[in-house]
């Protein structure tokens, strides 16, 4: 029986099921986001997620921040988190992503780092695919879109500018007259 036995099997034996994870855990801190079955996606969550939260404490700015012993010690915790995440990590770039630029970026968030979003059906066998994304890059994108709309909006003021000032002219030349 499988009473409180967590996790999807996948038709896979436990070996399989590890290095396969372990291969998409990679892949998707290398890339920022994967697409994959939908069972999959839900499951990987469980293996990326606690990574970035032992990744999260050692942000750069939060080791710049500190000095003398305490920075010390939090070095040697951060190495530490470096050999547990190398456990399921099999890349170096991945793992310097995960220690810098995830950690920086989520430093301030607890949890729900990744989004898993239903992207329709396979067209071989008609499973469910997924596309499983960190949160903070759609956030990232909006932002942008948000910086650049105001800009947008100020060229049309300009252009209304000179209309006023011919309207004053006009108006001069009629008072004028």
């Amino acid at each position: 029986m499988r009473h409180l036995k967590s996790g999807r099997k996948l038709n896979r034996n436990s070996a399989h099921r590890k290095a396969m994870f372990r291969n998409m855990a990679t892949s998707f801190l290398q890339h920022g986001q994967i697409t994959t079955t939908l069972a999959k996606a839900k499951e990987l969550r469980s293996y990326v997620e606690p990574l970035i939260t032992l990744a999260r404490p050692f942000a750069p700015s939060t080791l710049e921040a500190l000095s003398g012993d305490e920075k010390q010690k939090q070095t040697v915790k951060r190495l530490n988190a470096i050999r547990k995440a190398r456990r399921t990590v099999n890349n170096k770039d991945a793992m310097r992503l995960l220690f810098s630029d995830y950690a920086e970026a989520f430093k301030d968030r607890n949890g729900g780092y990744t989004r898993v979003v239903k992207a329709g059906y396979r067209p071989g066998d008609n499973a469910p695919m997924a596309i499983i994304a960190l949160v903070y890059e759609a956030a990232a994108k909006h932002e942008s879109d948000q910086e650049e709309a105001p800009v947008a909006e100020e060229a049309p003021v300009a252009e209304e500018a000179p209309v006023a000032e011919e309207a004053t002219t006009e108006e001069a030349e009629a008072s004028a007259e």
